[in-house]
């Protein structure tokens, strides 16, 4: 399994044009093991909607049910481990969704397909890109 940023996953269900042949590729080639989005994701996009940073064709709760109803995807619940390793994130950034993301992904002990410069950037998480 991979753990998929919130962008990636947004970029993926939408086909946007942002996500790379690369980041297809790790999506099509982890789909049947699993494509992991943690529960923060869904509040991430409910955010960024909310705040007029991203639009959707449908409502919230319908993109998030029907992007969650996709292949291969596993909806990652927010567990006491993952809370405690997101607060011993030594030198990574303040973002509360990220801390969630990048902990999810190590408690999980998977890789985290970003395009987030500043989760590539941080060494103590497996990425890929």
């Amino acid at each position: 399994m991979i753990v998929l940023d919130t962008h990636i996953w947004v970029w993926w269900v939408d086909d946007n044009t942002r996500l790379t042949q690369k980041h297809r590729d790790w999506i099509q080639q982890y789909q049947s093991q699993g494509l992991g989005i943690s529960i923060i994701s869904c509040w991430e996009v409910a955010k960024l909607v909310e705040m007029g940073r991203l639009t959707l064709s449908v409502t919230v709760d319908e993109w998030l049910k029907q992007a969650l109803a996709y292949p291969g995807v596993q909806l990652l619940e927010l567990t006491i481990p993952i809370i405690v390793e997101s607060t011993k994130l030594t030198g990574f950034h303040r973002d509360p969704a990220d801390q969630i993301i990048v902990a999810t992904a190590r408690i999980c002990g998977c890789p985290l397909l970003t395009a987030d410069a500043k989760i590539l950037a941080y060494s103590d998480v497996q990425t890929l890109q």
